[in-house]
């Protein structure tokens, strides 16, 4: 039996009988001669038949059978990668009718409204930018696990269901069967368990992790779900760790996405300097002259507490950041006016990674939490298993996290994180393709020990 080719292949195997199995994506109509273009995953070649075809429908799925023939010079597509050849169609069949398409696949998509593109994301995803954004994201992905991996990290997986602790989002909640009234909660970061991990001596974690936050959507932050490259390491110094990373993706920017950085080193600015020369911590350096480089900068010193709408004060990153040494004893004196060893990474205007050396003091981590408003009952419930494992001899320690969603928009030039997310939620919290948020039996509620009540 003759093995499947894909539509790449044919520009190989001119002269050669070939079975090629994909979508009709095209059909162009000529009496006894029809065209159609051919989708499979590889790409798109032309195959010519005789009325036959003319019955199919776009989106159709077929198999055919036929041998890959040059085109006419004068009939040459420059911009098909198999535009120099076609296939003349010796057996056809269907494998599945199509319905009428809900919108065209066959353009960017940008004009289509979000929740109708959501709705029908799997038939969105045939786009062939989408195709290029996803197949792109897993050769980064692929990349950095080996590049780390190289490097004698090791990828170890943490639990997606855990304990609420304030990190800075909303959690979202699991409700316990087993112990009714008591809840888990899905991670906003790895951050406890990386740090645990330092402390069972692993030294070197990686892991390309999913995190869930329940916080307002925006364009270069999707609700609910996304991916980040999460590293930790002992013994590490913040200018290892930035050295590290700048390495990596130098090599995954020119290696993978096929881009120039925009200035090397990565220059590396204060918080201050930056909100003074840019206006914003998230900052473009490009010129015009440059709009398709890579403009990479680190930002650092940042103040370890700042000042929200709803608190007086709050961590600037999270609350297990390091001061600097020197600014210490200020945190009983002038907690606002303490610098950190926070460490971020922006990207043409876009922060792309955060993180920090870590405290490793109990006694220090207790103080943060109390200036940040929790009593020591508070401390002991939500963070005492951390502190009690400081007290087994922890290393030092720090570590930091990149948002691949937010990498992959300044690699692709995409303007949100839905163009580089397989199923993203819609901006009102609603799941592609599925109904969900959905309501549930009453059963479940039961065995959860739940009711809601209704207002």
């Amino acid at each position: 039996m003759m093995g499947r080719t894909l539509a790449k292949e044919t520009p190989k195997k001119i002269g050669k009988k070939v079975n090629l199995c994909g979508w009709v994506d095209r059909r162009r109509d000529h009496g006894k001669l029809v065209f159609i273009d051919l989708k499979d995953r590889s790409g798109v070649v032309q195959i010519v038949g005789k009325e036959k075809l003319g019955k199919l429908r776009i989106s159709d799925v077929i198999e055919i059978r036929g041998t890959v023939r040059k085109r006419p010079k004068d009939l040459i597509n420059p911009k098909l990668a198999t535009g120099k050849v076609e296939v003349k169609v010796e057996k056809i069949g269907i494998l599945a009718k199509s319905e009428d398409l809900p919108f065209d696949i066959r353009s960017d998509g940008y004009q289509i409204g979000e929740e109708t593109r959501l709705k029908y994301r799997y038939l969105d995803l045939r786009r062939s930018r989408l195709v290029k954004n996803l197949e792109l994201r897993h050769q980064v992905a692929n990349f950095v696990r080996k590049w780390l991996s190289d490097k004698g990290f090791i990828e170890i997986e943490t639990p997606y269901i855990s304990k609420a602790t304030p990190e800075g989002s909303r959690d979202f909640l699991v409700p316990s069967r087993l112990q009714p009234g008591k809840f888990y909660a899905l991670p906003q970061a790895p951050q406890q368990y990386k740090q645990l991990l330092m402390v069972a001596g692993f030294e070197k974690y990686f892991q390309i992790a999913r995190v869930f936050r329940d916080e307002d959507p925006r364009a270069d932050r999707a609700y609910g779900e996304y991916t980040q490259i999460d590293i930790e390491m002992s013994f590490v110094s913040q200018d290892e760790i930035l050295e590290l990373v700048e390495s990596m993706l130098t090599d995954v920017s020119e290696k993978v996405v096929g881009k120039k950085i925009y200035k090397k080193p990565f220059p590396r600015v204060a918080y201050a300097e930056a909100i003074k020369k840019y206006g914003d911590d998230r900052f473009d350096m490009r010129k015009k002259e440059n709009a398709d480089a890579l403009a990479f900068a680190w930002v650092v010193d940042f103040p370890l507490f700042e000042k929200t709408e709803t608190k007086e004060i709050s961590p600037s990153h999270n609350p297990f950041t390091a001061p600097k040494d020197k600014d210490i004893p200020l945190l009983d004196k002038n907690p606002l006016k303490v610098r950190s060893w926070q460490h971020d990474l922006v990207c043409n205007g876009y922060e792309v990674a955060g993180g920090a050396i870590r405290i490793t003091d109990p006694e220090l981590q207790a103080k943060v939490f109390k200036i940040l408003g929790h009593s020591p009952k508070e401390i002991k419930r939500k963070f005492g298993h951390l502190l009690k494992a400081f007290k087994y001899g922890v290393p030092p320690h720090g570590g930091i996290a990149l948002s691949l969603e937010r990498l992959m928009m300044v690699f692709t030039d995409e303007k949100n994180t839905r163009e580089v997310t397989a199923f993203p939620m819609t901006s009102g919290g609603q799941t592609s393709v599925m109904d969900a948020p959905s309501e549930v039996d009453e059963e479940q509620l039961k065995e959860l020990k739940i009711k809601i009540v209704k207002k």
